[in-house]
C-alpha cells in the first residue's frame, strides 16, 4: 500500500533528498532511485503492520515484505561468526537465480523482547511500483497445472540441480515445502531457507512431493513423471546426479517439440576516455547473425587487460582459440551430446585460450603487472539450452518477461568472501581492492584456472546480454534493462538498435571503460507433443567424467552458471580419462569404414555370401558398455535381421512369402541422396514356415529347410522406400538370430533383378 508520509531518500551520498515513493529518478539530482524491497525472515504472524516504518528506514508494505527507503546507507549487521543461519545464504551465492541473498539485519525491541530479523534481498515478489504493491509470486504447486510440459520438467530440473548443495548446507528441506517454492516464470525461486531437523531429508521424500503433482503433470509426461518419483521412492534412484541424467533426456524428447530462432548481435567501443580498445568480441562488432541459416551462434565478449602492454592482444588471441575450438565441438550432432561433457569441453577450450595468452607472455618475458590478460564471458546456445562460460567479471544477464537476472558471479574478493561466507555483499563491495580479479586468462598456467560453466533450459522468449564492465559498473543493466531491454521481446525494437543503444549509455553515465556488448535474442515455437515420453531409469548408474555435485561448494548448477569447486582449490577432482567429443565423429567413420570393408571381402568370397557364424561373445572389451538402441528401418545397420509382415514381389514371378528372414548385408548410397532414401541389399536366410521345432530345448537354435514351391534368391537388392511401403519389422538385438543357422537352405544365383 501506498503510504504518504513515506518518503525514499536519494542514493547520492552528496545529495540524499527525500522523493515521492513513486518517483524513479530523484526529483534533486536525477540519480535513479533503487526500489529494494526484501523479504523479513521472523517468527510470528507478521514483522509489524502496513504502513509502519521500522528502524527509521523500512517500510512495511505486507505481513514479510519491506521496502528500504535508505537504499544508499548499508544495513546493520552483527558479527558474522555470531550468526550460523546467514552463512548458508552466503555460501550459496552461486546459486542466487533460486535463493535469495542476505540484506542485513533488522533489530526489533530491547532486552529479552529484543528479536533479530533476517532481510533477504531479491524475493520472488510479483510489484507494482507505482502503487507500492506487492505480490507473491506463485507457489509450484499452484503454477503447476498450467504450465507446458517443457517447464514442467525444467522446473523439476532446476529443483534437481538444487538438491545438492542445498543438502550440502542443511536446508534440502526447502525443496519439500511447497509455500517456499516459488516460480517466477520459468526459473524456480525459494522464498527463504528452511533448515533441516536433525537429519537431511532423502531422495525417496523427494520422490513423494513429486508424486503430488503426477495427477496435473500434462500428458506427454505424466507417466514420465510417476516413473521418476516412484523410482525416487523405491529407491531405484540414489544421487541427485542419476536424476538430473534422467530429466535431461525427457527434456531432449520434448525439445524436439520446439524451434528456436536465434539472432546474435555485437557491439564494441573505445569509449571517450580511453586512448586504445582492448575489448574484442564474436561476431565481429556491428555484424548480425542468425541461427537458422547459420548452423552456430556463438557470442564472445573479452575484457582485456594490460593496458598498452597487449590488453588487445590477449583479448583478440581468446576470441580466435575459443572460435576454433567451439567449431570443433558443434561439429557433433546434439542428439550426440553429453550436457556435462560439452560443459567440460568448453571449459578446456576456455583453458586452451589461457595457455596460448600465458605462453606469449612468458615468451615475451612479461611478469607481474606486466603480464597480459583477458576476462571473458561466452554464450552457446544448442537446441534447448544456453550454455554459458565466463572468467573474470564481464558478465551474462538473462533478460525476460518477468524479469532481469545476473546469471555469472564475478571472480573478484568482493564475490569471494562471500562464498567463503566472510562478508555480506553488499558490504564486501564497499571495501578497499573489492573489484580486484582473483582470476582472468593468461595469468598463469591453466592447472589453476577454474573457470564457470553452466546451462539454462529455455522455455520461452528470452535475451542474453554479455558485457564488459564498461557497462555493467555502477548497476546500469538493472537500471535500463525495463525501458531498453524488454522491448525487444515485446516486439517494439529490434537487437540492433538496442545494442548502439546500450553502448551509449555506457558511454554517457559511466565512460571510464572500453565497452563491448553481445545480445543473443532466443525466440522459441513450442507445441504439445502428441507422444507421450517415457522415462529410462538406468539399473546401475556409474558418474560420468564431470562430477557435478561434487563440484557444487562453490557453483552455480541450474539454469544456472556452475561449477567452482573452489576460488584456490587445494586439491583437483580426480576424472575419468574420456575422449573428447571432437574425437567421436571421425572414430565412428574409421569404424563405419572398416566394417564396410570387412563386408565387401565376405561379399567376394567364393560362396558369394557372408560366412555363417555363432552369435559373438557380448562385451569383449569390458570397460566399454554400449547402451542397445533400439533398431528400426531409421538406423539400419550391417548383420540386422528384418521379417516381412506379407508377400512381397520381385518380378520373373518370384516373391519374397510373408513371414521371410532377411539378412542386412550393407547399405548402397542412391543417386539422389537428397531424397533420404537408399538400397539395402540383404541375404534371404528363411521362412517362419519352415522353422521346425526338432531343437525345442535350445529354441536359440533354428533348423530351416526349404519348403518354398519355387526357388528364393540368395540376396535381394529393395529401396528403404520398399521396405517401408511392405511394413516389415526390424528384429531387436535380444531375440534370437534366425540367420545364423545349422542347415542352410540351398543357395541360388541372384536373379536379373535382384544383383547383389
Amino acid at each position: 500500500m501506498e503510504n504518504d508520509a513515506a518518503t525514499l531518500y536519494c542514493p547520492n551520498e552528496n545529495c540524499q533528498a527525500a522523493n515521492p515513493l513513486t518517483h524513479k529518478f530523484c526529483q534533486r539530482c536525477s540519480t535513479p532511485l533503487p526500489k529494494n524491497y526484501l523479504w523479513a525472515v521472523v517468527d510470528g504472524p507478521s514483522v509489524g503492520s502496513p504502513g509502519e516504518i521500522l528502524a527509521d528506514r523500512y517500510l512495511v508494505l505486507d505481513k514479510f515484505v519491506l521496502l528500504d527507503t535508505k537504499p544508499g546507507l548499508l544495513a546493520l549487521t552483527p558479527e558474522l561468526d555470531n550468526l550460523q543461519i546467514p552463512k548458508a545464504y552466503l555460501r550459496l551465492i552461486p546459486y542466487r537465480l533460486h535463493v535469495p541473498q542476505l540484506y542485513g539485519v533488522l533489530f526489533v525491541g530491547e532486552g529479552t523482547e529484543h528479536r533479530e530479523i533476517l532481510l533477504l534481498e531479491k524475493p520472488p515478489l510479483l510489484v507494482d511500483d507505482t502503487i507500492q504493491q506487492v505480490h507473491l509470486c506463485s507457489e509450484l504447486t499452484t503454477a503447476w497445472r498450467d504450465a507446458t510440459s517443457m517447464r514442467q520438467l525444467n522446473w523439476l530440473w532446476q529443483i534437481a540441480h538444487l538438491w545438492q548443495p542445498l543438502t550440502s548446507e542443511g536446508v534440502a528441506s526447502s525443496l519439500l515445502d511447497s509455500y517456499i517454492l516459488r516460480v517466477e516464470g520459468s526459473l524456480v525461486r525459494l522464498l527463504d531457507l528452511r533448515f533441516d531437523v536433525a537429519t537431511s531429508p532423502e531422495l525417496p521424500e523427494l520422490g513423494e512431493f513429486w508424486q503430488q503433482l503426477v495427477s496435473d503433470a500434462k500428458p506427454a509426461i505424466a507417466e514420465f513423471v510417476d516413473q521418476v518419483s516412484l523410482s525416487l521412492i523405491q529407491g531405484k534412484m540414489n544421487s541427485s546426479e542419476q536424476l538430473i541424467g534422467v530429466l535431461d533426456r525427457g527434456l531432449a524428447g520434448l525439445g524436439r517439440s520446439q524451434t528456436p530462432t536465434i539472432q546474435i548481435i555485437t557491439k564494441t567501443d573505445t569509449g571517450p576516455s580511453r586512448q586504445r580498445n582492448e575489448d574484442a568480441c564474436s561476431p565481429p562488432s556491428g555484424t548480425l547473425v542468425s541461427k537458422p541459416p547459420q548452423p552456430t551462434a556463438l557470442a564472445i565478449v573479452c575484457d582485456g587487460i594490460g593496458g598498452h602492454e597487449g590488453g588487445n592482444v590477449a583479448s583478440n588471441l581468446a576470441i580466435e582459440t575459443i572460435q576454433q575450438q567451439v567449431q570443433q565441438l558443434t561439429k557433433v550432432p546434439y542428439d550426440h551430446i553429453d550436457p556435462s561433457l560439452l560443459l567440460d569441453d568448453l571449459e578446456k577450450a576456455v583453458a586452451i585460450a589461457n595457455d596460448k595468452i600465458s605462453q606469449r607472455n612468458d615468451a615475451e618475458n612479461r611478469q607481474g603487472r606486466q603480464r597480459m590478460g583477458t576476462t571473458l564471458v561466452m554464450a552457446l546456445p544448442v537446441a534447448h539450452e544456453m550454455y554459458i562460460t565466463h572468467v573474470g567479471d564481464s558478465r551474462a544477464y538473462w533478460i525476460t518477461r518477468h524479469g532481469c537476472y545476473q546469471v555469472t558471479l564475478d571472480d573478484d574478493v568482493a564475490s569471494r568472501e562471500v562464498r567463503l561466507g566472510y562478508a555480506i555483499y553488499r558490504e564486501a563491495v564497499q571495501q578497499s581492492a573489492a573489484g580486484s580479479l582473483v582470476q582472468a586468462l593468461g595469468m598463469g598456467s591453466s592447472t589453476s584456472l577454474h573457470p564457470t560453466s553452466g546451462r539454462f533450459m529455455l522455455d520461452e522468449d528470452a535475451v542474453f546480454l554479455l558485457t564488459s564492465d564498461g557497462l555493467s559498473d555502477f548497476d546500469r543493466v538493472e537500471e535500463c534493462w525495463e525501458t531498453e531491454i524488454l522491448p525487444i521481446l515485446l516486439g517494439e525494437t529490434n537487437i540492433v538498435n538496442v545494442a548502439d543503444r546500450l553502448v551509449e549509455i555506457a558511454n554517457t553515465k559511466n565512460g571510464h571503460d572500453n565497452v563491448t556488448v553481445a545480445l543473443v535474442h532466443y525466440q522459441v515455437q513450442y507445441w504439445e507433443p502428441e507422444i507421450t515420453i517415457k522415462a529410462v531409469i538406468p539399473e546401475s548408474y556409474s558418474p560420468k567424467t564431470v562430477d557435478l555435485p561434487s563440484r557444487a561448494t562453490d557453483t552455480t548448477l541450474l539454469g544456472s552458471p556452475n561449477h567452482k569447486t573452489q576460488v584456490i582449490p587445494e586439491k583437483e577432482p580426480v576424472k575419468t580419462r574420456q575422449l573428447p567429443l571432437q574425437w567421436i565423429v571421425p572414430l565412428i567413420f574409421v569404424i563405419a569404414a572398416g566394417a564396410l570393408g570387412f563386408f565387401v571381402k565376405q561379399l567376394r568370397s567364393p560362396s558369394g555370401i557372408l560366412p555363417i557364424v555363432s552369435n559373438p561373445t557380448p562385451t569383449e572389451n569390458p570397460t566399454i558398455e554400449a547402451i542397445p538402441t533400439a533398431r528400426s528401418l531409421a538406423n539400419l545397420s550391417p548383420g540386422w535381421v528384418i521379417k516381412t509382415n506379407k508377400e512381397i514381389p520381385l518380378g520373373n514371378n518370384q516373391s519374397l512369402p510373408r513371414g521371410t528372414f532377411l539378412e542386412v548385408i550393407q547399405k548402397k548410397s542412391n543417386p539422389q541422396p537428397a531424397s533420404g532414401d537408399f538400397s539395402v541389399s540383404m541375404r534371404v536366410c528363411a521362412n517362419k514356415s519352415t522353422q521346425s521345432s526338432a531343437n525345442t530345448n535350445n529354441p536359440a537354435v533354428i533348423i530351416s529347410v526349404p519348403q518354398n514351391p519355387k526357388p528364393l534368391p540368395a540376396t535381394v537388392l529393395l529401396n528403404l522406400s520398399q521396405l517401408r511401403s511392405f511394413g516389415v519389422s526390424v528384429l531387436q538385438s535380444d531375440v534370437p538370430n534366425p540367420c545364423r543357422t545349422v542347415t542352410q537352405p540351398p543357395v541360388t544365383q541372384p536373379t536379373d533383378n535382384n544383383p547383389t
